[in-house]
């Protein structure tokens, strides 16, 4: 008669749990969905340099075509080869020393 119980009570603290935890999945956060996005809004304008600027199709003023396309192919060519890499002594490697000072 115990175990039955037992069972008994512990479908109960069961069902209850489950009752409870259900319960989280149907509350709402008004509060914090009311202000959803406003940090990302507002570090968007902080790192606007001119906000007034209409958005267009207009050039970039401030470097002629001759330097951008120098630029542009020395960007492409760095990719082609890799870069000199060289070794400095004394760092990451064995030198010979004991490890005592001497």
């Amino acid at each position: 008669m115990t175990a039955k119980l037992f069972y008994r009570a512990l479908w109960i603290v069961t069902m209850l749990g489950l009752i409870y935890q259900l319960t989280g999945c149907g509350s709402t956060t008004p509060n914090l969905d009311a202000k959803f996005g406003d940090a990302v809004r507002a570090a968007q304008q902080q790192q606007t340099l001119d906000p007034s600027v209409p958005k267009g199709d207009d050039p970039v003023l401030g470097i002629d075509g001759q330097a951008a396309a120098s630029t542009q192919g020395r960007y492409q060519e760095s990719f082609k080869t890799p870069p000199q890499t060289f070794e400095v002594f004394g760092i990451g490697g064995s030198n010979g020393s004991t490890g005592t000072g001497q």
